[in-house]
């Protein structure tokens, strides 16, 4: 085991960094080399109580744990410091020293609240430190966080809650030491003397009466009695004066109040003998290997959980599509925790981690589940919701109307089906949502029955009015057509006559134009030939004349 000598002073176990809690790997590696079962005593309250003076008793030491003077908080996380039990041989005392809740430097109540849920579920014992007497704040802070404790206790280590023996229920819940510093109040009830530890039951005592502020008043206390089946209290006044808490680790004995000192050695005496043993479900004494064992399991589901993050997108088309992303995912957590765990002879860890992993599928599975319905929901709305609007007009609300209802409601159904990724509820909720608008479907189909003769015969009449109404325009169309065809022939009739007059005066005044041009064709050809024949006449008479002449003496040869 890890001896005195091996750990001379606290470690810090969980580091609290810019609001994160991480584990440190050093203070793990303590806890894992211890093969003792552990006794587990955390303490949280106030900034500025005394918290770590008492934390420094239980260690059997003065210093160690640091104890502040000022107005401010010097424990940062959740320290440790294991020493060995002084009272139960081959076992080891943890003490866990938590950072002070409501240190104005930090600002942070949500940190404050991790850190409280963590140091409830690390402990067998837990020791709530508070100032001056029990009030409703104290009490209410207290609930808030056993109930947020007990969510985390539910999803991390779903087998605490099917313990059925109440026994060990009670084993594995720690036990609660309410202390309260400075305590300034008589114990005394109705007159009459009482213990610490009576003050605190009737101060978690619930009321009789159903009325809502009673049920408010009685609801924190109820809790916090189930969740703590053992409670003790114990009061402390003011170990010295005011002036001198400020080095109150360097006082001796004799400086302090008796009273106070005596009330710290009654604390101490209780958490010895009767703080028991850190315990799982079952009876299993929590040792070294477990923790580290625990913590290889919280490793390997943390993984998962980031690995199932990024690769899945709900919903998903196919359950095999999701249980194939899980089971990789699980065979890669199963091989981290294989490579931290420690000592896990008979499996039981491994056995708690695929048993988590089968509860995160299933969770997983149901989720799916919902995304799909959820996602087919509200595509049926969208695509479904039209149609819903119509039928509160009552646009099919007539003759035939439920014929076009069934067509329109085959349309929208295959404009759902080409939706994509709506997941293994597609089918289900599209049924079970065309089944409730089955009611729907039936009235249309009854006010499409419930016409009668008589409206029937009307529509006809109408229909034939109209269709008469529509022949006596067409007639009259055809009327006016006609008389547009006779004016146009008319037209035409008139257009060809002047044509034709036009062409006959045109054919008169060419042929006088004929006529005049043979005439003066004539006329120049007859003037021609009496020209022609003058001249012949002329030619005549010059040769009768030259024919008429004397001879001269001219010899002529012949």
């Amino acid at each position: 085991m890890a001896s005195e000598s091996h750990m001379p002073g606290p470690v810090c176990l969980i580091e609290n960094t810019n609001g994160q809690l991480v584990v440190n790997p050093e203070a793990l590696k303590i806890l894992s080399a211890i093969d003792q079962p552990l006794v587990v005593v955390a303490i949280v309250g106030l900034y500025r109580t005394g918290k770590s003076y008492l934390m420094n008793k239980l260690a059997g030491k003065n210093k160690g744990f640091s104890v502040g003077s000022t107005v401010q908080s010097h424990t940062k996380g959740i320290w440790m410091w294991c020493v060995p039990h002084p009272e139960k041989p081959n076992h080891t005392l943890v003490l866990l020293d938590t950072e002070g809740l409501g240190d104005v430097e930090k600002g942070d109540d949500n940190n404050d609240t991790q850190i409280f849920a963590l140091a409830i579920l690390l402990s067998s014992t837990f020791v709530y430190n508070t100032m001056n007497k029990i009030d409703q704040r104290a009490i209410d802070l207290l609930h808030y966080v056993t109930e947020l404790s007990n969510m985390l206790w539910e999803v991390s280590s779903p087998e605490l809650y099917e313990v059925e023996d109440e026994a060990d229920f009670v084993s594995f819940c720690p036990d609660l030491v309410w202390t309260l510093r400075d305590f300034y109040l008589s114990l005394e009830a109705d007159g009459q003397l009482i213990t610490a530890d009576d003050y605190l039951e009737n101060s978690l005592r619930p009321k009789k009466g159903t009325d809502q502020s009673l049920e408010n008043f009685n609801l924190p206390r109820l809790s916090i009695q189930k969740f703590f089946p053992l409670k003790k209290c114990f009061i402390f006044d003011s170990p010295t004066h005011l002036k001198k808490l400020a080095w109150l680790e360097t006082l001796h004995n004799d400086e302090l109040d008796p009273d106070f000192l005596q009330q710290v050695a009654d604390f101490c005496y209780y958490i010895f003998h009767y703080s028991k043993t850190k315990t799982l479900p079952g009876g299993i004494k929590v040792n070294g290997p477990q923790i580290k064992n625990s913590a290889a399991v919280q490793k390997a589901l943390d993984h998962y959980d980031q690995q199932m993050g990024q690769k899945v997108q709900l919903p998903t088309d196919t359950l095999q599509e999701l249980l194939d992303l899980h089971r990789a995912s699980e065979k890669e957590a199963i091989e981290i925790f294989m490579k931290n765990s420690f000592k896990d002879v008979d499996q039981r860890f491994q056995k708690e981690l695929e048993t988590l992993l089968e509860a995160k599928q299933d969770d997983l599975c149901q989720q799916n589940v919902e995304a799909s319905s959820d996602r087919c929901s509200a595509l049926l709305q969208d695509i479904f919701g039209p149609l819903e609007e119509n039928v509160k007009q009552g646009i099919y609300s007539k003759p035939g109307g439920h014929h076009l209802f069934i067509q329109k409601t085959e349309e929208l159904k295959a404009k759902y089906y080409r939706e994509p990724r709506k997941g293994i509820q597609a089918e289900e909720t599209l049924q079970k949502y065309l089944q409730a608008k089955e009611s729907v479907s039936d009235a249309i189909l009854q006010t499409d029955l419930a016409l009668t003769a008589k409206e029937k015969e009307a529509e006809d009449a109408r229909k034939k009015a109209e269709a008469a109404k529509a022949r006596a325009q067409m007639l009259e169309k055809i009327q006016r057509q006609n008389q547009q065809m006779m004016a146009e022939r008319e037209r035409l009739h008139r257009e060809q006559v002047r044509q034709m007059e036009e062409n006959r005066a045109h054919y008169v005044a060419q042929l006088w134009r004929d006529r005049e041009r043979r005439l003066q064709e004539e006329a120049a050809r007859q003037k021609e030939m009496i020209q022609a024949e003058r001249r012949r006449l002329q030619n005549e008479i010059s040769e009768l004349k030259r024919n008429a002449a004397p001879p001269d003496d001219t010899c002529i040869l012949l």
